[in-house]
């Protein structure tokens, strides 16, 4: 299990950095090369499905507008996965997730490294600033003390003016992952992983069922 967690950043950076087109054959072969792994492709096809990465290869690329962030920091957190407390550090993120024949649903939380719990989440069905928002709020809300450095990817949420100003109020120091390196994130990259394999993969239903299980774990963390 803690190799898995370890190989699920891994997985996700080198998808990003080849724009998609890896499959399970290919992605096994990049990472024993690059990291000297002895790992077979049944556990990369395995991992690739809990992060619902597939090949994109064959697939017509989308249209996408990039945005031009309002605002960036540099990685203060440095990979630095440890806390000697609760509130010190806190890292962030959003995960879609698949149900029924297209129904597609977005969950936000955010980990404190100290205690390793989820300090806030917020489930909807769309990844947009007013999830992200509500999930900061919540987490501030309920510890208005707590001044973390408070980690996240470059999504756009998390490089708006809004945000950073949020941030500030609150006293809290903001950190992000570089460009393409999902490891810079890796506890909650881990988290969503084992979620999704230990209570939403393992559920077959049509509705927002799948979702209401996952609340269940994130409270319980």
């Amino acid at each position: 299990m803690q190799f898995n967690k370890e190989l699920l950043p891994l997985i996700k950076d080198a998808y990003e950095e080849r724009n998609g087109i890896l499959g399970y054959r290919q992605m096994t072969i990049k990472l024993n090369r690059e990291h000297k792994l002895h790992v077979n492709r049944k556990r990369i096809y395995r991992l690739m499905k809990i992060l619902n990465l597939k090949s994109a290869c064959r697939r017509k690329r989308k249209n996408y507008i990039k945005s031009t962030p309002e605002i960036t920091a540099e990685n203060i957190l440095n990979r630095e996965f440890e806390a000697d407390g609760f509130g010190k550090k806190w890292l962030t993120d959003v995960t879609e997730m698949k149900y029924g024949l297209a129904g597609n649903a977005y969950l936000s939380a955010i980990l404190d490294l100290g205690d390793k719990s989820i300090v806030s989440f917020v489930l909807g069905h769309s990844n947009n600033n007013e999830l992200v928002f509500r999930t900061f709020d919540i987490a501030h809300e309920e510890h208005p003390d707590a001044k973390p450095i408070f980690h996240s990817d470059r999504g756009f949420k998390y490089t708006s003016k809004v945000f950073k100003k949020k941030l500030d109020d609150s006293g809290m120091t903001q950190s992000m992952s570089r460009i393409s390196r999902c490891i810079d994130n890796g506890p909650m990259e881990a988290f969503w992983g084992m979620m999704k394999s230990e209570m939403y993969n393992c559920i077959i239903s049509g509705s927002l069922v799948p979702m209401q299980n996952s609340k269940l774990l994130l409270k319980n963390t």
